[in-house]
């Protein structure tokens, strides 16, 4: 990881808040529309993530991705005085890739974008991340390693991108720097088209990347290169030391688990 630390303008940020296609289980497992709708502790997972946001000196604007932004209304945590930026809402797509790539179109970048299911969200993370986000990069990416995860939160259980110089865990906060963003948005948006259809997909990243990946023999570096080769854009990542950053709310569990980290804060 590069350590270039850069002097960052107000950006936009995008808070991917959508559902798929047929619904969430989990938000029919908690009774809501929406799992960014979920109550943690009188609060639901989106006001959570836009208090964040709203907290962070370099955000200026937020915008939120939802089909039906009526929804949000009720939700004084999206508006003054609780919300100190100026909040818009954005129609999403059918999928989390699309809506990024209709919101690049739309909003253009630099585009910070973090997602309405982690209520965990804290405003020193996102400054930490875009102070240390390289200036060369046209997208980076959060990650925490599997030991800071483990050492914040032990037990918990995580998504592990296993490379051979450590273990991480994605903490959904990126930065689409420059319009060649559009690049990795595309190739996640072919990926996502791919996921019924392994070889397919395999084939599409590179079997060799994929058998080395699999032996343990493939470092973070070379699998970013490898996705630079095929989006076109310039990819890094920054190191989020506080291993909660990893803590986003996909099941049960995360959820019971989100709620007793909330419990012991208070």
């Amino acid at each position: 990881m590069s350590k270039v630390r850069t002097t960052t303008a107000p950006i936009t940020a995008l808070v991917l808040a959508g559902s798929r296609a047929g619904g969430d289980p989990l938000a029919e497992h908690a009774g809501v529309s929406h799992k960014a709708l979920i109550d943690i502790g009188g609060t639901t997972m989106i006001e959570r993530v836009v208090a964040a946001l709203s907290d962070s000196p370099s955000v200026d604007r937020i915008v939120i991705c939802i089909e039906r932004p009526e929804i949000l209304e009720p939700l004084a945590g999206l508006r003054a005085p609780r919300c100190t930026k100026p909040v818009v809402t954005m129609p999403a797509s059918s999928g989390p890739s699309a809506s990024l790539a209709a919101a690049i179109d739309q909003q253009g970048t630099p585009l910070l974008v973090v997602t309405g299911d982690h209520p965990l969200m804290r405003p020193e993370w996102i400054e930490t991340f875009l102070a240390n986000s390289p200036a060369h990069a046209d997208v980076t990416v959060a990650l925490s390693r599997k030991a800071a995860v483990c050492a914040a939160v032990p037990n918990t259980q995580r998504t592990w991108l296993r490379f051979s110089d450590d273990s991480f865990s994605g903490c959904n906060i990126f930065l689409m720097r420059r319009p060649a963003a559009r690049g990795v948005v595309e190739l996640w948006q072919q990926i996502e088209a791919e996921r019924k259809r392994p070889i397919k997909m395999i084939v599409r990243l590179g079997v060799t990347y994929a058998l080395r990946y699999k032996a343990g023999l493939l470092s973070l570096a070379d699998a970013l290169g490898r996705l630079q080769e095929l989006s076109g854009a310039r990819l890094e990542w920054v190191d989020i030391a506080d291993g909660r950053a990893a803590v986003d709310v996909d099941k049960p569990d995360d959820l019971r688990l989100v709620r007793e980290l909330m419990q012991q804060s208070v």
